[in-house]
């Protein structure tokens, strides 16, 4: 006996919406096509699209050190009821997942815990070069972070040299956080108190292009992979796009919606992130860059703030804003309104990822393949509500906002965990395997 059918839906395979059932048993999809077979359970995905799940390749749930705002737990919450069945979790948490010890306690922190499946990346410093050598088969390690500017602990690596030892030793994709810390700190002297629109300012359009100039020269200087995350200019579309192969990069939906000045004249700090929202010239071409298949993937920067911390006078407001529940709906509305393709969606969230960081059996939907989907309702219209957002933090930026498409129910290993919202069952999440 099966456990799960899903029947009736458009199911995206092969880069075509076919109608096909999927049979699962064991967490697997072992057939794709018309099945008479007894199941335990069948979803009917009349008048839905069946797509596989889809990854977040960029979130920061905050545990352990400030679980007050976030935890593995809460944040894969906030990202099933968003339609994400895989993130990526970054190591700047307190104490920083920086050597293995810690990213032992991460994994453990995770078991039994989390929703969605998971992975980690382990944190770059200065001194850590021999353990960045030895993470080729440290389970549940997605790659290496490398904050090259602006960062807290000992995680930030400004120096030449000492980046130059990271791309040297690393046996992974080095995810790159690319601002330049010299210009920010010459650029300080830019910052008007208490105005937040002397933010993209401060961390200005050079200080962004310096950074990954710099980064894509060194990682292709010892022939290793570099993945530039939330990419904000126009400058880095045009060099970036001369750079493909080992080099890949992100851009955030909060880039491809939301820009200056509108942004920080609506929401204050709450816009607020690091590169920040610039204006819509620089909008434009990060748009320009998702309908040439320039960038590779499409990741929320999930970054949860307090709303008294954000409500601080700028500077001292912290940057980063929520989004793994926001990812998916956002995306599909840009979707709908012609934007983007499904096609270039699922490419950035769902294959990309796989291929970049050589994620196994996820991705697609495939016999032999995890059973993890991503069932959406492409004319379902929703507005986004602070008091919906299942981040602890209980905002976002984009609410009050209406989108039409979104997730309407969030299947991991083969098990319906988000029906129309609701959260079913324990979390089951368990951690992703590479190649």
């Amino acid at each position: 006996m099966l456990d799960l059918i899903i029947k009736n839906g458009a199911c995206y395979i092969d880069k075509e919406l076919k109608d096909q059932d999927i049979a699962i048993k064991n967490g697997k999809i072992i057939k794709i096509g018309k099945t008479e077979e007894e199941s335990k359970e069948i979803f009917d995905a009349k008048g839905l699209m069946v797509l596989p799940g889809c990854i977040d390749t960029q979130t920061h749930f905050r545990e352990p050190g400030s679980t007050d705002t976030e935890d593995l737990n809460s944040g894969s919450r906030a990202a099933i009821v968003g339609g994400i069945t895989s993130v990526f979790e970054m190591p700047n948490t307190n104490p920083p997942t920086s050597n293995k010890k810690e990213f032992q306690r991460k994994l453990d922190l995770a078991k039994n815990r989390m929703y969605c499946n998971y992975a980690f990346y382990f944190g770059a410093t200065a001194d850590n070069a021999k353990e960045l050598a030895e993470l080729k088969n440290l389970e549940g390690c997605c790659g290496i972070k490398l904050f090259a500017g602006s960062s807290t602990g000992n995680l930030l690596v400004a120096d030449e040299k000492d980046i130059e030892t990271v791309f040297q030793n690393s046996s992974k994709v080095v995810a790159v956080h690319s601002e330049d810390e010299e210009i920010l700190n010459m650029n300080k002297k830019l910052i008007k108190d208490g105005d937040v629109h002397s933010h993209p300012i401060w961390r200005s359009e050079e200080c962004a292009i310096s950074s990954t100039r710099r980064i894509v020269r060194i990682a292709e200087r010892y022939k290793k992979k570099a993945h530039i995350l939330h990419v904000t200019t126009k400058q880095e579309i045009d060099f970036l796009s001369q750079h493909k192969g080992n080099i890949t990069f992100e851009i955030t939906p909060q880039h491809l919606t939301i820009y200056a000045p509108d942004c920080y004249d609506k929401l204050g700090t709450y816009a607020q992130m690091n590169p920040p929202l610039r204006d819509k010239s620089h909008y434009d071409r990060l748009w320009y860059g998702v309908k040439n298949n320039l960038n590779d993937t499409i990741g929320s920067d999930h970054a949860p703030h307090l709303k008294n911390n954000k409500e601080k006078k700028y500077p001292n407001s912290p940057s980063g804003m929520p989004g793994v529940q926001t990812l998916i709906p956002v995306m599909l509305n840009h979707v709908n309104d012609g934007k983007l393709t499904l096609e270039q969606l699922i490419n950035s969230v769902c294959e990309n990822p796989v291929k970049i960081f050589g994620i196994k059996d996820k991705g697609f939907i495939k016999e032999g393949f995890d059973a993890d989907f991503t069932i959406v309702d492409m004319n379902k219209k929703i507005q986004i509500k602070n008091e919906n957002i299942e981040s602890k933090c209980g905002w976002s930026p984009f609410n009050g906002f209406e989108f039409k498409g979104t997730p309407v129910s969030t299947i991991i290993n083969g098990h319906i965990k988000m029906r129309d919202g609701k959260i079913l069952g324990d979390p089951e999440g368990t951690p992703l395997e590479f190649n």
